[in-house]
């Protein structure tokens, strides 16, 4: 069985739409969840593909340098074997954040405060020969729901898509790992339930709940629209139908 391992962080960020993309290209999901008391395994046999979450704790650890999470070691532990082997591999928000920090990169409360809703990212010239990115248009919309940044990335990653407040929204390590700063799993109801536990953020940028969720339900189609084949493309690659996984897109010669 073709599984792929998946660690929520948080139960209020869940697999959601992508769980089903995910599923309905083929690939079987094992969810792990350790703040319910779920070991995360040390090493990845018997797993084509690893996929961490979002949540509400800091990739970063605190002021007594406790990690954000108990698990957070052990998680960017399995987040460098996947690297290391090749295992194909998708962080999410905070699951994005953990793999730039087990790799050397630097996530730090940002000063331009959250970015919260709707918005968009633009790709960066390395994407039109990344096996997923290629096939993003070039002003993809996303969700945002964040207060850190990934203020540096690792030494061997290869910045794909950007924005203005936030420079480092999609990245790739190896050839095979994929971190994302936004979100592509979410739904409405999961953005009102985020309104709710995320009143102080809002009120710091002047948003009305309602208005945010309106706004995300409003976008969703079009969110659908890139990111499913995006998933599709992701659970190809770790079941190794992706036909085109290594070969970069180029442009045919006038005349061929």
């Amino acid at each position: 069985m073709s599984t792929a391992l998946v660690i929520e962080n948080d139960p209020t960020d869940d697999l959601r739409r992508l769980g089903e993309w995910l599923t309905e290209a083929g690939l079987e999901l094992t969810v792990l969840r350790p703040y319910s008391g779920d070991a995360l395994p040390e090493t990845l046999d018997g797993h084509v593909a690893l996929i961490v979450l979002g949540g509400d704790q800091s990739a970063y650890p605190d002021a007594a340098g406790a990690p954000g999470a108990p698990w957070f070691p052990a998680c960017e532990a399995l987040l460098r074997k996947a690297v290391r082997h090749r295992v194909p591999t998708l962080g999410v928000c905070l699951g994005g954040q953990l793999l730039a920090t087990a790799h050397g990169g630097l996530v730090e409360r940002s000063p331009s405060g959250p970015e919260i809703g709707p918005g968009l990212v633009g790709k960066r010239d390395a994407a039109e020969t990344d096996p997923l990115f290629r096939w993003v248009p070039l002003l993809p919309d996303v969700i945002q729901w964040h207060r850190d940044e990934i203020t540096e990335l690792p030494l061997n990653a290869t910045l794909l898509a950007a924005s203005s407040r936030y420079p480092h929204q999609a990245f790739r390590i190896g050839d095979r790992a994929w971190g994302l700063q936004f979100h592509i799993e979410c739904d409405a109801e999961m953005m009102a339930d985020w309104t709710r536990t995320g009143a102080a953020d809002l009120a710091e940028l002047g948003y009305d709940p309602e208005a945010v969720v309106l706004a995300v339900a409003e976008v969703l189609p079009d969110v659908e629209e890139v990111w499913q084949p995006f998933a599709a493309r992701f659970a190809a690659l770790a079941l190794g139908t992706l036909p085109d996984a290594d070969a970069p897109r180029t442009l045919p010669l006038l005349g061929h």
